[in-house]
């Protein structure tokens, strides 16, 4: 066939399998893709940067780029998506520098496989910054194999032909080849060096930085033909829902499955292998209902009767825990920042100022809970779901079942949203349990009360500052004590300290020009499972510092943008080498990625000219600002806040300006700050995740809440600031929500005169 691979034809059923996928795009026995493959450890996700391909080697185009006949290009996404658009940039990557014509490009999602594809994980807001220039590079080694095989075809030096909009030309004679004509003579082209790689120039870039191409799900999705996990169909398919321990670490004891057999559908009732805690994503256990739908499934599992053995973690409890984190946070914990002397500055200032905060547990709550197909079969098994990390599933179901990695397919559906929580794919795993022992597929589905209360939660935290003032009003002094349980919990007994990944998310890297600066880390335990969350330990550590902010403006009568400006000081590298050890910079090097405060003040100094900062504002109304630097991006927003006569919140306006470096699509970042500004709101007014003996006390939206359409704010501004040619990409999914939740109550304390230090804010301004 004239192509470097043919189109894949769509199988029978609703999924594509992996291996027909590479039967299909000619993949299989082809040249494998020079990627590094990312070291799985336990903080796979936050601890590597080093996906990028390594220099001095060829990338293959051919693993990525499929030319039919008719010239019609298919670019594999191996990144998963879960709204971000990172089906769309990264083929757009491919697309722009290969001179493709981006309405005859189609897209196709890849299977797991971290060998051929590099890192898989969608999550940390890195795909870009990670894939900007190897992708760009895979769309220059096939431009380059299309000019040399029309330059051969022509008999012409190779300087004399371009790709130019889907053709290659030779300007001198005229003559033009389509893609499609060239394909098979470029497909036995050698694939060129790195070091021999033209990269467009951006001014000359057609798509890359426009914003005018949508992403490429975007009818489906509107139009409801989009295909999630939970869509997912096979012939012979089994259903089923599992009753899992309610209490982290607890086990089956026994049950009873006489009544669930009796429901119309159910089949069958048993056993699922649980794992002791802590045991990574591994299984919880307990006890599944097999049947010929969902619905039957549910109606059986409320059938059963269970006794649990509730385990260690049985008497854990919120309110018990806060009076615990608190008073940790107000004693000496493990110095993990020390700059001056804190302790003489704090006993010689004038004033000390005190805030003490507190963030509960959050849930991911993603509006497609956790569902997953699989069939094992002979030794073999197949994975559908909505996974952020196809290849980590994939070593994962392989160990799980004690069968080779290469004997485990993971197909990748659309995720109806992620936020880190389908990063951990123990719902893939207990359906791969299930099929092997059925010898059926089987379709695992969570309920929304599973999601909410099986949850990898997000991190309780009590966060202590104490800041010193001299008679000018001057801070001199700054500490901050942030008591929480860490996400190395769920992978190691007995971590009682935050990694350095959470220390470096806003606390030890706190970029204020102070010159006595201690950060301290309190020992405390986790009794439930703890994982990444949207920006992960930002939203403590930033809310407790812009927090303070606001209090230090407050304290001293300064305006709240004055205070902010004056405490990040004059523009300047930040270098923390000597006052932190392991230093956690995004798995990013800080040369390429420093600390940069000048980055951070033009975003306080844009946010503020943008959007009116000092502007008046209706009686009951506040603003507030705040700005934090997370996954290398700079971010600062001002929130408007409307106070009602029974002390209800509303947001008319929110404007945001983002120093994401060089950047694909400025549509997709507008759609991502103005999620992050609608989940911001939703955790701050609504979000917290309680326990009592053990058990989460949550189960649906009715108890925990999210933001309706009549509460989201009413308008959202993004500014983006423009990036030099040279500044590399930094995140955009994740550093739009530390500052909104602080800058809403500096708002709100603006408007009322009312300090909220506690979140969710609830009923706190209630009359």
């Amino acid at each position: 066939m004239n192509s470097i691979f043919p189109v894949p034809t769509p199988a029978k059923v609703e999924i594509i399998s992996r291996r027909s996928v590479l039967k299909g795009l000619g993949l299989i026995g082809s040249f494998v893709l020079a990627a590094p493959v990312m070291t799985r450890g336990a903080f796979a996700a936050y601890t590597t940067g080093a996906d990028k391909m390594p220099h001095g080697t060829v990338v293959d185009p051919r693993i990525f780029v499929a030319i039919a006949p008719d010239g019609i290009v298919t670019i594999l996404a191996h990144r998963a998506e879960m709204g971000t658009g990172v089906r769309t940039s990264l083929p757009l990557m491919v697309a722009e520098e290969m001179e493709a014509d981006w309405s005859r490009v189609r897209v196709q999602q890849a299977p797991g496989n971290e060998a051929k594809y590099g890192n898989q994980d969608t999550d940390g807001s890195r795909s870009t910054r990670h894939y900007l220039i190897p992708m760009r590079q895979i769309g220059a080694s096939a431009r380059a194999m299309l000019e040399a095989a029309a330059a051969k075809r022509w008999g012409v030096p190779v300087a004399e032909v371009r790709a130019t909009n889907h053709e290659v030309v030779h300007a001198s004679s005229g003559r033009k080849l389509g893609f499609g004509d060239l394909a098979a003579d470029a497909a036995a082209q050698p694939v060129p060096a790195i070091a021999d790689l033209k990269l467009k120039s951006p001014k000359d870039f057609r798509y890359l930085g426009k914003g005018q191409v949508s992403i490429v799900d975007l009818h489906d999705i509107t139009t409801g033909k989009a295909h999630y996990g939970i869509d997912t169909r096979l012939p012979g398919m089994k259903y089923a829902v599992i009753a899992r321990p309610p209490v982290t670490g607890g086990k089956l004891k026994s049950f009873d499955a006489a009544e669930a057999l009796k429901v119309p559908g159910v089949e069958k009732v048993m056993e699922v292998q649980g794992w002791p805690w802590p045991s990574k994503f591994q299984p919880l256990g307990g006890v599944a209902v097999i049947a010929r739908n969902t619905g039957a499934a549910i109606k059986g599992r409320d059938a059963l009767k269970i006794e649990w053995d509730d385990g260690p973690n049985a008497s854990y409890d919120s309110v018990a825990y806060r009076a615990m984190l608190e008073e940790a946070a107000r004693k000496p914990g493990k110095v993990v920042r020390n700059d001056g002397d804190v302790e003489a500055a704090l006993k010689s200032a004038d004033k000390v100022i005190v805030g003490e905060y507190y963030l509960p547990h959050l849930a991911h709550a993603s509006m497609e809970p956790p569902v997953a197909v699989a069939n094992v079969t002979d030794g073999k098994a197949e994975i559908w779901a909505p996974v952020q990390s196809a290849g980590g599933t994939r070593e994962d179901v392989a160990k799980t079942l004690g069968i080779p990695e290469d004997n485990v397919t993971v197909n990748v559906t659309l995720l109806g949203g992620g936020f880190g929580r389908k990063s951990k794919c123990d719902f893939a795993i207990e359906a791969a349990l299930l099929s092997k022992t059925l010898g059926a597929p089987v379709k695992v589905q969570w309920t929304r009360e599973d999601d909410i209360r099986h949850d990898f939660l997000h991190t309780v935290s009590a966060e202590r500052i104490e800041a010193g003032l001299d008679k000018s009003g001057k801070v001199i002094a700054w500490r901050h004590r942030s008591a929480a349980p860490t996400i190395a919990s769920t992978f190691a007994a007995g971590a009682k300290n935050e990694a350095p990944f959470e220390l470096g998310m806003g606390l030890v890297d706190m970029p204020f020009e102070i010159a006595n600066i201690r950060c301290e880390n309190p020992d405390v335990a986790a009794y439930t499972r703890i994982g990444w969350f949207r920006s992960v330990s930002n939203i403590p550590h930033g809310f407790a510092v812009q927090s303070m902010v606001g209090e230090l403006a407050h304290a001293t009568g300064r305006d709240q943008k004055d205070m902010l400006l004056e405490l990040i000081g004059k523009p300047r590298i930040v270098k923390l080498n000597d006052s932190v050890k392991d230093l956690w910079n995004y798995g990013e090097p800080l040369d390429s990625y420093p600390i940069d405060a000048g980055r951070l003040r033009r975003v306080v100094e844009m946010v503020a000219e943008k959007g009116g900062w000092g502007r008046s504002v209706p009686k009951g109304h506040g603003l507030g600002i705040a700005v934090h630097r997370s996954f290398v991006s700079y971010i600062a927003t001002i929130v408007e806040v409307a106070i009602g006569d029974k002390g209800e919140i509303s947001v008319p306006r929110v404007d945001t300006a983002i120093d994401c470096g060089t950047f694909i699509n400025p549509e997709r970042i507008q759609s991502q700050i103005e999620g992050a500004a609608i989940m911001g709101l939703s955790l701050a007014k609504h979000g917290a995740i309680t326990f009592k003996n053990g058990r989460v006390e949550q189960g649906n939206f009715d108890d925990f809440p999210v933001v309706r359409m009549d509460e989201a704010p009413l308008i959202t501004h993004v500014h983006i600031v423009p990036a030099d040619e040279d500044t590399p990409p930094s995140g955009v999914g994740e550093p739009g929500v530390p500052p909104f939740a602080p800058a809403l109550v500096n708002a709100i304390f603006a408007a009322t005169g009312k300090r909220i230090r506690t979140l969710p804010i609830g009923k706190q301004l209630e009359t």
